[in-house]
């Protein structure tokens, strides 16, 4: 275990300050152990994914953080089934998946996160449905390692029932047979698609706000509602809105925390005044952070 350990160099956006306590388990044994530890003292749990959504607060996180490591991101296959750790990183299996010509996790490359990440966020993209071809999970406690069926997580739009102390260690995706080469084309294409609709190669994290559900917003997704509401380019410190795609939050400089949540804000006013749509936040917190609760 590491004290003070900087925090930014993990998120995708670079921004934040150090957790109190850090640690990277390599089996759900260690894992176990760390929560068990962590209950004990009473310290907060956090766990850092690929940290492609997540903010930390400028201060930093007074708890324990913690980066599966280990065979908590290795990627097997049996049979149809692909068994991935928490930390398996989405995208990598789904090239893994492809290259062993298994469909139906093709829509997991093109989210920036990991296996368990993924099943507490509920990811799902172009099309493709997390659930559909989630198999199990293993979530690990304090109290041990149990599995648990896709029907007891709890899933909605973007979220699961998981506890900040329950952690995804393993999934298992239920796919079916195919052609390899087809399979890649289609990973190609998923990946072309993106490079043209989102920023890439820079300091961002993914998408910002839900697309809402509001009868008001007709249909239209939230970074369509920003780039409306005059949010495509729009900056505060060194953080802006990107001008590729409004919904994409980019560290322009040496942006803070703050300048991030200072820009949702704004994002949010704005959206708010022009459509009377509440956009609520995606971007997952580290820290204490007050994120940009209701507009007038």
């Amino acid at each position: 275990m590491t004290r003070d350990y900087p925090l930014a160099r993990l998120t995708t956006v670079r921004t934040g300050g150090p957790a109190d306590f850090f640690a990277r388990p390599e089996s759900q044994e260690d894992l176990a152990a760390l929560l068990a530890w962590a209950k004990k003292e009473s310290v907060p749990v956090g766990v850092v994914g690929s940290g492609s959504n997540l903010l930390v607060a400028d201060d930093g996180f007074r708890g324990l953080a913690m980066k599966l490591g280990g065979a908590l991101t290795e990627v097997e296959r049996e049979g149809t089934h692909l068994r991935c750790g928490g930390g398996a990183r989405l995208p990598s299996a789904a090239a893994k998946a492809a290259g062993w010509g298994l469909s139906g996790l093709e829509f997991g490359i093109n989210i920036p996160g990991t296996a368990g990440g993924a099943v507490r966020m509920n990811a799902n993209a172009y099309g493709g449905q997390l659930a559909a071809v989630l198999e199990w999970v293993e979530v690990t406690t304090a109290a041990g390692t149990e599995r648990r069926d896709p029907g007891s997580l709890g899933f909605v739009y973007r979220n699961s029932n998981l506890g900040p102390a329950e952690v995804v260690s393993r999934a298992s995706f239920a796919l079916t047979a195919g052609d390899p080469d087809e399979i890649r084309a289609t990973l190609a294409s998923m990946r072309g698609r993106r490079r043209e609709a989102q920023p890439s190669g820079i300091k961002t994290f993914g998408s910002t706000f839900k697309n809402p559900a509001d009868e008001r917003a007709e249909g239209r997704s939230a970074g369509q509602l920003l780039e409306a509401a005059g949010c495509r380019g729009l900056g505060h410190g060194g953080a802006r809105f990107s001008e590729k795609h409004a919904n994409f939050v980019e560290n322009a400089g040496q942006a803070t925390t703050a300048d991030v949540l200072a820009l949702m804000a704004e994002g949010r006013r704005r959206v708010k005044e022009r459509f009377g749509v509440e956009l609520e936040p995606e971007v997952q917190i580290l820290g204490d952070v007050e994120v940009p609760g209701a507009v007038g």
